[in-house]
């Protein structure tokens, strides 16, 4: 059993891949082809933002987000705790402070209250506050008119990092429309993902897309050799993009089955252990079904019981941001993060993608169960 059975999702469209691939051989346009100028007009056209500016990764993706927004030295980014690193690690390459927000243990998503309070500490400090960096973790979008307020009532921006719920909605909105710049990534094991590493930033905002668009390409003015600001290479491969395009194709119906997926789960596991709650008017994506046990021993003795039966599962996140030493000494809440290092200890990623059989997922369901005490 795989975790993520990215061959299931391949055999299913191989033909129709097969084809966008050769397509792109024979014209032989292979950096910025006509591929990747159709792939966002239909990644904008997906989730209704004015533009989608594809690149090399969500990593990218983020930074240049934030360079458009003039993010600079004395500034306070806001960004949860219990997240992958690259949320953070962007924030001190602009001169700029990463400050930890803990998170919500019914979402896995930054909890307002907490902002709040970090936001006024960042100032006690005497940093401007500059933006708020909401992920919308596991494929579930983020409180975003809970976020807009605040950072309406501070002056911050809101960069929504949606890696993994391009495809989610929030209110009748969705993913890539819920913040001033929003970043996602096609990193292979995403919801929608590609063969390789690539990323987008959409937004609404034509002055933010022209400077994205420069970044990307070494902060080209009129054409390439026109250089009127420092820039990076961070093209999307015109490969990528054929793949993508097969992809997006299958996506409503790849989101449609991750929803089902994750109905049986919650059905089968609730009375069980503590599985994950979408909010009304929300719809998740499923990027990963994240369960909660007891405490790190029990999780620890269930991952190795479902390893003996061949079932695989994934801890996202072992460890909080704040905890890592990479960000050893940068600051947070005043009154800590303890949801965040909780659900480090107590988190449990099951099988989840739109290709995982009833059978298969009768075994995880079965496995789970006879581990627990």
């Amino acid at each position: 059993m795989q975790f993520i059975d990215l061959a299931a999702q391949q055999a299913h469209m191989k033909d129709a891949l097969d084809r966008r691939i050769q397509t792109v051989l024979a014209h032989g346009r292979y950096i910025m082809g006509p591929e990747v100028a159709e792939l966002e007009q239909a990644l904008a056209h997906f989730c209704g933002a004015r533009h989608a500016i594809t690149c090399a990764n969500g990593t990218d993706a983020l930074e240049m987000a934030l360079a458009a927004l003039g993010v600079a030295p004395g500034d306070a980014v806001f960004v949860p705790s219990f997240t992958f690193a690259s949320t953070a690690e962007v924030v001190p390459g602009t001169g700029a402070v990463p400050y930890f927000v803990d998170v919500s243990a019914s979402t896995f998503n930054i909890d307002v209250q907490s902002l709040d309070r970090t936001i006024a500490a960042a100032k006690r400090d005497g940093l401007r506050a500059a933006a708020v960096i909401p992920v919308d973790l596991f494929g579930l979008p983020a409180d975003y008119d809970a976020i807009s307020e605040i950072a309406s009532a501070h002056g911050l921006h809101v960069l929504a990092d949606a890696a993994q719920s391009f495809g989610a909605s929030y209110k009748e909105r969705s993913a890539g429309t819920l913040g001033d710049l929003t970043t996602s990534s096609f990193f292979p094991a995403k919801p929608l993902g590609c063969y390789g590493d690539g990323g987008v930033v959409f937004t609404d905002n034509d002055g933010w897309a022209e400077l994205i668009r420069s970044y990307r390409v070494h902060g080209k003015g009129r054409e390439k050799y026109d250089n009127v600001r420092l820039g990076r290479n961070s093209r999307l491969d015109t490969l990528q993009a054929a793949i993508l395009l097969e992809k997006l194709a299958h996506f409503p119906k790849e989101i449609d089955a991750r929803q089902r997926i994750a109905d049986i789960y919650t059905d089968a596991l609730a009375e069980t252990v503590t599985v994950p709650r979408v909010p009304d008017a929300c719809g998740s994506v499923w990027a990963q079904y994240t369960l909660r046990l007891q405490s790190r021993d029990q999780r620890d003795t269930v991952r190795e019981r479902l390893k003996e039966d061949g079932i695989p599962t994934e801890v996202y996140y072992p460890k909080p941001l704040h905890r890592q030493g990479a960000f050893n000494g940068h600051r947070g809440d005043p009154e800590g993060l303890p949801v965040s290092e909780e659900l480090s200890e107590t988190v449990l990623a099951l099988p989840m993608h739109p290709y995982l059989s009833n059978d298969d997922q009768q075994r995880v369901i079965d496995a789970l169960k006879s581990s627990l005490p």
